[in-house]
């Protein structure tokens, strides 16, 4: 195992990873075990089917935009970490800061993932489900520290190790959604008057609206909250800038549009599925869909496949927010061990997954977390680009000398306090504090920087752009010519039985399928479907890791 993560210098051209890697993380991790929080999380606020399909629409668009427009572009430029790059502009004064901030905020973020994936395997162990902010099992202790030490065991493999098991997941993960929907959805239909079946989509907008997305919530959830939440959901990722740390290692800045997977595949054909099954699962319990958890829901429209779908949704998020994390807290000292950090990390994160606080206010948690992070988003665009149209030298702290890039701190600390004031005065709602946010903290930073040293210059500054001009022309030529010499990414057929392999893995996903769809037209019962999807889904997985083995095999044999 490779452990260089280039942490403090740009990754190197031989490292790059072809377009697979960023397809199948971002539709792994955004398939996840928090995907059933939040689609029955809009199932009990109220929300309207028509909200819901269009706020998604749009708040998912944004969000592929500002990862295709501004992170994926300033990563593949500087090929630095987020904490790196951080560094360069604001200092180690800064990012010691914001390394806390942001490591903590995904350990708590990671944590709730790895709640989520527990929740699930306490059913077939009989644990009652933890609704308080504390543990009130020991049982569900012990399955927490089991799931905990697999994720950080993942992690701690590095960004390729994440990546291979995100793309042995994630077909599994996409489809497992769309079956439990299709299993919840005759048992909607049949306590649906007027309806006789689902025999075409005026039906299906029938049962959406009688039970589940009601329209109940007297229109303080409206599509505008929805396409925000959606926008905001992942706004330390894109907006915040720390999907650097996974995007620096793409061959193209176009790849950040593979966040298209996880927004429309994830956070919102799996959103909408999980309001389906959330409504499904409520009805044939009796309950509030409030009152259940990711795994009970998961368990009532999918059987024991179920569980595993909630375990492993929970393990492809939290994988890549403890690589982050770790990352974070790497960075305040360069002489500390990747890997070590990244086992701390998990322990800490482990110890925060048993105690289910943040579970219960999942949406609010990620509005917060994002926003907080947002204001360094922005100091980072304002410093990478906007500083050199204006005619300002970038890397002006560095190239002075500072310990701490105080226009970057007061640029933070005062959008902040600006967010804070028009929160809690009930001025606008969390999620649509992010505009007035970002635009604050890069208007102060542009004011303060210029005289603080940034409309100076420095003949050092012309020679450091100088080489980076001259390292990004080097990795292109090599990026070219392993282009030309290569047979293409797709051409690598692998190690002996690869070919057999995925043909079996593709069985099995159409196995799957077949079933989910049998029980959606009536020709199996949910019981027999429930009872049996597990059976292809090893199936898969068995095949998918021998495909996945036997590929990289051939490569490495090649």
């Amino acid at each position: 195992m490779n452990n260089n993560e280039f942490e403090r210098t740009p990754v190197t051209p031989e490292r790059l990873q072809p377009a697979r890697y960023f397809a199948a993380n971002y539709a792994g991790e955004h398939v996840a075990g928090t995907e059933f929080v939040i689609g029955a999380m809009f199932v009990a606020w109220g929300v309207s089917t028509g909200d819901i399909l269009w706020g998604l629409l749009w708040g998912n668009l944004l969000a592929v935009l500002t990862w295709g427009l501004i992170c994926a572009p300033i990563a593949v430029s500087t090929r630095l970490t987020l904490y790196a790059y951080l560094e360069k502009i604001a200092g180690p004064g800064t990012i010691r800061v914001y390394s806390v901030v942001n490591g903590l905020l995904f350990c708590v973020l990671a944590g709730t993932m790895i709640t989520v994936s527990a929740s699930a395997v306490r059913i077939p162990f009989g644990i009652d489900p933890q609704t308080q902010w504390y543990p009130t099992s020991l049982s569900f202790i012990a399955v927490v520290l089991l799931v905990g030490a697999v994720v950080v065991y993942i992690a701690a493999r590095g960004f390729r190790g994440v990546a291979q098991f995100a793309e042995v997941c994630a077909p599994w993960m996409i489809l497992i959604f769309l079956l439990g929907a299709l299993s919840m959805l005759p048992v909607l239909a049949g306590a649906t008057d007027g309806i006789d079946g689902m025999g075409s989509l005026a039906n299906l907008r029938v049962v959406a609206d009688q039970w589940v997305w009601r329209g109940e919530g007297g229109g303080e959830i409206t599509a505008w909250h929805v396409a925000a939440f959606a926008w905001i959901c992942n706004l330390a990722m894109h907006g915040g800038l720390s999907d650097m740390t996974v995007l620096r290692y793409a061959r193209r800045a176009s790849y950040g549009y593979f966040s298209v997977l996880g927004m429309f595949i994830g956070h919102y054909a799996a959103w909408v599925f999980a309001g389906i099954m959330g409504a499904g699962a409520a009805m044939l319990l009796g309950a509030t869909i409030s009152a259940i958890d990711a795994g009970e829901v998961a368990y009532q429209a999918l059987g024991t496949a179920g569980i595993l779908a909630v375990i492993i949704a929970g393990w492809t998020t939290a994988n890549p927010t403890i690589y982050r994390a770790g990352l974070a807290f790497q960075s305040l000292n360069p002489r500390w061990d990747r890997v070590r950090v990244t086992m701390v990390v998990g322990v800490v994160t482990t110890a925060i997954a048993c105690f289910p606080f943040v579970f219960s206010r999942l949406m609010d948690f990620v509005g917060i977390m994002g926003l907080v992070l947002s204001p360094i988003g922005a100091v980072i665009v304002t410093e990478h680009w906007i500083l050199p149209r204006l005619g300002m030298t970038r890397y002006w702290s560095h190239y002075r000398g500072q310990h701490t890039n105080w226009p970057a701190i007061a640029a933070w600390a005062g959008s902040l306090a600006l967010a804070a004031g028009l929160g809690f005065s009930g001025a606008l709602h969390l999620f649509f504090l992010l505009i007035p946010t970002w635009i604050t903290a890069t208007l102060v930073y542009l004011v303060l920087a210029g005289p603080a040293g940034a409309r100076q210059s420095f003949p050092v500054a012309v020679e450091a752009e100088t080489r980076e001009a001259q390292r990004q022309a080097d990795e292109r030529s090599w990026l070219e010519e392993s282009a030309r010499s290569a047979t293409g990414e797709g051409s690598v057929t692998g190690s002996s039985g690869f070919g057999v392999y995925r043909a079996l893995a593709l069985l099995g996903l159409a196995a799957c399928l077949a079933m989910g769809v049998a029980t959606f037209m009536g020709g199996m019962a949910l019981e027999t479907f429930r009872q049996w999807l597990i059976l292809p889904t090893v199936f898969y997985f068995v095949m998918a890791w021998l495909w996945m083995r036997a590929r990289e095999g051939g490569r490495e044999n090649g």
